[in-house]
């Protein structure tokens, strides 16, 4: 891995915190086009009904129903979507740093957007949108097409093991690429389920990449991930409780599919758990709670993923995304510590 810069250019920061604040600024100009065009569509958000093992989500439901009766719209990702690649194409577009994040953020998006024009429809067995197995293909052929471009036109084929250095794995890194995107595309996804939640979250491990991709030299990448911050605040700003709209699959997918492709592009992907926690237990809680209620007949939480049970153990909604927040704040300082450490030579 590249050793870290010590000396800082003034003038490039600049321009990196120039990209976060058009972020915000072209999003917040994009949000009352979006808003206008999804109350007059009427892009609600439709309420699932089945959990993914296929059985009624009573729990769920009751814990949320007031919620969709307000009438929400979703595919509120467009937002960010839009602004993130529009900025990226004119002012920070990289063969080496920012084409590989940018194709997938959009492929994802994309794939995101299908699946909840569908849920508008109504279609679907009680999740409403594209079926489970359909969304993972189009994710993994994604990422492997993302895999492909990472080996054989960037040259990359080792991963960095935090105070030992480079471990080279030859083409494996294809499948590994694969891996890695996928999960952490559906580990956001699983995520979002409260206001503000998701959004919040991936500000947080994005600004710490975007401060680890700095400090590699990376600035493309430093550039993107900042831009998705700035993004991502103005759309926190409505996304918080109440929330105003939801950022639907366009935007979950696309975010924890930029997250991974990052992760790999700064090699710092066995730090992706620790800077990604909350993310990392989301996924973790609902991968327990199908397992248990396959073999063991019974559930381990009340209801998965685990912010759905802490709110069906009585936390309000904001009291769960805020403790989260802090949660997702400090495992991200933690993995942004253990990077500086690993990697830091006097």
């Amino acid at each position: 891995m590249d050793n870290i810069f010590i000396s800082i250019d003034s003038a490039r920061v600049a321009e990196l915190l120039l990209l976060a604040f058009l972020g915000f600024s072209l999003s917040m100009v994009i949000t009352p086009l979006y808003t206008t065009l999804a109350y007059r569509g009427k892009w609600w958000k439709k309420q699932r009904t089945d959990a993914t093992t296929g059985e009624k989500a009573k729990i769920f439901t009751k814990l949320h129903e007031s919620k969709h009766k307000r009438l929400i719209p979703t595919m509120a990702g467009l937002i960010f979507l839009v602004s993130v690649t529009l900025i990226t194409l004119t002012l920070n577009l990289s063969r080496e740093q920012t084409w590989l994040p940018l194709a997938a953020f959009v492929g994802a998006g994309l794939v995101g957007l299908l699946d909840d024009v569908i849920n508008l429809r109504g279609t679907g067995k009680g999740v409403a949108g594209l079926p489970a197995k359909a969304k993972l293909l189009f994710i993994s052929l994604i990422s492997l097409v993302g895999g492909l471009f990472f080996y054989y036109k960037l040259d990359i084929d080792s991963v960095n093991i935090p105070g030992f250095g480079d471990f080279g794995i030859g083409w494996l890194i294809i499948p590994f690429f694969v891996l890695v995107v996928v999960s952490t595309a559906n580990a956001v996804n699983i995520t979002d389920g409260l206001d503000g939640l998701a959004g919040g979250l991936a500000t947080s491990a994005f600004g710490v990449y975007a401060i680890i991709a700095f400090m590699q030299g990376r600035y493309g990448i430093a550039g993107f991930c900042l831009t998705l911050v700035g993004a991502l605040l103005s759309y926190t700003w409505f996304n918080v409780y109440p929330a105003r709209f939801f950022m639907g699959d366009v935007g979950s997918f696309s975010l924890g599919t930029a997250l991974g492709v990052v992760a790999m592009l700064t090699n710092t992907v066995l730090l992706l758990p620790i800077i990604g926690a909350v993310f990392v237990m989301e996924a973790g809680s609902s991968l327990i709670q199908i397992l248990s209620k396959k073999y063991r007949g019974k559930k381990v939480f009340k209801v998965a993923p685990i912010h759905h049970h802490f709110e069906a153990s009585g936390w309000e909604e904001t009291k769960v995304t805020m403790r989260f927040w802090i949660l997702g704040q400090v495992c991200a300082f933690v993995g942004l510590m253990i990077f500086i450490i690993g990697n830091y030579h006097v």
